[in-house]
């Protein structure tokens, strides 16, 4: 060993070392969250770690920012291998790949280790344009870290840049020449310096290099790069169950006799999952930039609250922080007092009579579920009107589409009329997990009660809750939404509608959150309206699908006033409206109310009908009342 291996060895001892106090310091905070189970279903955690996590593919949806992150990462993991070389190189000098690999693969190692430093440099280059000259909004307004973004930046730069430059000064000495086809394009740079000079240069280049890669294998557990060690091991453990458990939020034991926190207050009250999300924050504030609350002025940031969570130990989160502040604190907006009354009085979110609740059946000739069991029938299917379909106005006017496109259709269906009754969805979102488990446990009982195997409904939420939180609870349903149910009937022929292709029209689609982004259902609602009308131009607004924009009603916002900043619903309704489109389609009545309200506050007459109504305007021989 040479004076040089040693005093390698030295402070490559010192910095595992120090990696790997750090490391266990970052262990001992995850045990303050409590257990939950993330090691089943193995395949399908692979699959994610391949697709998302080395294959980059969410990050790969933002085609510009996600290309350049994409490139430092595959960069990384390329120059990998070069940097183990490196390491080994620092204890015994005469080391190279080229001893252990054949030369068929050491030739495309040395390729791949000049060209991956390009391609890291590029885009690093580019990042630190964007932070340090064009500045997004989301950095401006949310700087957390900034300071460190940058010099992490400068820092991975610097060792690509140290990393060509010993390549190019080993490319001048002689020492190598196979492979060399960026330094060889650099090598004019060096056409005034000698030999000697030249592996002066390269020596300086290589501890340069490795110095500043075991300072920065020391700097990333206490920065917000972080997640460069733990975001594969978290995409691993990330949620497997599909769409639907995105948005579904988790069990609570209001039963369980040692409880003594309901929700959370603090950093203890959450999972152990929960705290490693912190640490695989980039901080990049896409989350931020995608909220709508934000995006229209108020003060929410979820990029902060994890960031904060990280801070502390030093999005379902925001659920357990409401599930704290209601059931242990009672403290909640007073605009949510009468809606949260009149759940648990009239169960409904408003103070309707359950009398009420079938008066859009007068004329229709609708059985109820009661009715049928009385005649000793079964339905093929529950209709779940929900209450926006049987108290709201215009709601009941979808109602109304969707029965006549059912009985159109020949379907034996039945509603529960009055022994319908609010499953508790807004009380869970407002933080009232108590009334939800309530309501929603009373539901389940009535829909036992028949033996309901198929629930179709026109609500998202109704859909989202019945179909993926009741199963905690014990209620298990095959839910379906109204969209993907006509889209069947349509598919099968048994929808009869006119021959004429009738007004040729310009739609624009709004994506509900619950059916969207929680549940992935994009395209039944889409294909319904071009089955429907086929000479249909459906145009998209700038926000879509997986990107698509809340209409400000979800979280129990329904029931409140927006005092910060521009309200959602008129964001998104400018956002539709910009499409020059003839028509807006929805698929939800608490989204039709919003962008109906946001089209009219626009001084617009731009019509909103939801995805049945189209249909229903359609149906040969029938006539539809308004």
């Amino acid at each position: 060993m040479t004076l040089s291996n040693l005093v390698f060895a030295i402070f490559l001892a010192v910095a595992i070392g120090f990696f790997t106090r750090s490391v266990r310091r970052l262990n001992r905070w995850l045990d303050i969250g409590h257990d939950e189970v993330r090691t089943d279903h193995v395949d399908v955690r692979t699959r994610n770690l391949l697709l998302i996590g080395i294959g980059q593919s969410k990050i790969l949806r933002d085609p510009i920012g996600g290309m350049m992150h994409a490139l430092v990462f595959w960069g990384f993991c390329v120059l990998g291998l070069g940097t183990v070389e490196i390491m080994i190189q620092g204890l015994y000098t005469p080391f190279t790949w080229d001893v252990i690999l054949p030369r068929f693969l050491y030739l495309p190692y040395v390729v791949s280790q000049e060209v991956f430093a390009v391609f890291v440099l590029i885009p690093v280059t580019l990042l630190l344009y964007r932070r340090l000259v064009i500045r997004p909004a989301r950095f401006r307004n949310d700087p957390v870290h900034g300071g460190d973004a940058v010099f992490i930046l400068g820092m991975i730069g610097a060792l690509m840049i140290s990393l060509l430059i010993l390549f190019t000064a080993e490319l001048r000495t002689g020492a190598a020449t196979e492979g060399r086809v960026v330094s060889s394009l650099l090598l004019p740079f060096f056409s005034g310096v000698s030999p000697e000079t030249a592996h002066i240069v390269a020596r300086v280049s290589w501890w340069f290099h490795a110095l500043l890669i075991l300072y920065f294998l020391n700097h990333l557990p206490g920065s917000k790069h972080l997640h460069v060690l733990t975001s594969l091991i978290n995409v691993w453990l990330s949620n497997t169950s599909g769409p639907g458990t995105v948005g579904a939020m988790r069990p609570m034991d209001l039963e369980a006799e040692n409880a003594e926190q309901f929700g959370a207050a603090d950093v203890e009250h959450l999972s152990w999952k929960n705290l490693l999300d912190g640490y695989s924050c980039t901080e990049c504030g896409r989350c931020t930039a995608a909220c709508p609350a934000n995006i229209t002025g108020k003060t929410l940031s979820p990029r902060m609250i994890v960031v904060k969570t990280r801070a502390r130990l030093t999005l379902d989160i925001i659920n357990e922080l409401r599930r704290d502040l209601v059931l242990m604190e009672s403290r909640f907006p007073e605009e949510l007092a009468p809606a949260l009354t009149s759940l648990e009085r009239n169960g409904s979110p408003w103070a309707f009579s359950a009398a009420d609740r079938v008066q859009w059946t007068e004329g229709l000739d609708i059985p109820t579920m009661a009715e049928m069991a009385a005649a000793g029938e079964k339905p093929d299917i529950l209709f779940w009107v929900g209450c926006m379909g049987s108290f709201d106005d215009r709601a009941k006017k979808i109602t109304v589409a969707f029965a006549r496109i059912l009985q159109a259709a020949n379907v034996k269906f039945a509603i529960l009329g009055q022994e319908e009754s609010c499953h508790g969805d807004p009380a869970r979102r407002m933080g009232n997990e108590y009334l939800y488990q309530m309501l929603a446990k009373g539901v389940i009982e009535t829909l036992d009660g028949y033996q309901i195997k198929t629930i179709v409904t026109f609500c998202p939420h109704c859909f989202h809750q019945m179909g993926n939180e009741f199963p905690d609870l014990g209620g298990h349903y095959e839910v379906i939404h109204h969209t993907e149910y006509i889209e069947r009937l349509l598919s099968d022929g048994r929808v009869p509608l006119e021959t004429e292709h009738g007004q040729r029209l310009k739609v624009a689609y709004h994506d509900s959150c619950y059916l969207g982004r929680y549940n992935e259902i994009y395209d039944a609602p889409r294909n319904t309206l071009r089955k429907a009308l086929p000479i249909v131009e459906l145009v998209e607004p700038a926000r879509t699908q997986s990107r698509g924009m809340c209409c400000g009603a979800g979280g129990g916002r329904m029931w409140m006033e927006e005092t910060q900043g521009k309200r959602v619903n008129v964001e998104r309704t400018e956002e539709l409206l910009a499409t020059g489109a003839d028509q807006i389609a929805v698929a939800c009545p608490f989204c039709m109310t919003m962008i109906t309200d946001g089209v009219t506050g626009a001084g617009s007459e731009v019509p909103v009908l939801d995805i049945s109504e189209v249909v229903a305007s359609r149906l040969a021989g029938v006539a539809v009342s308004g």
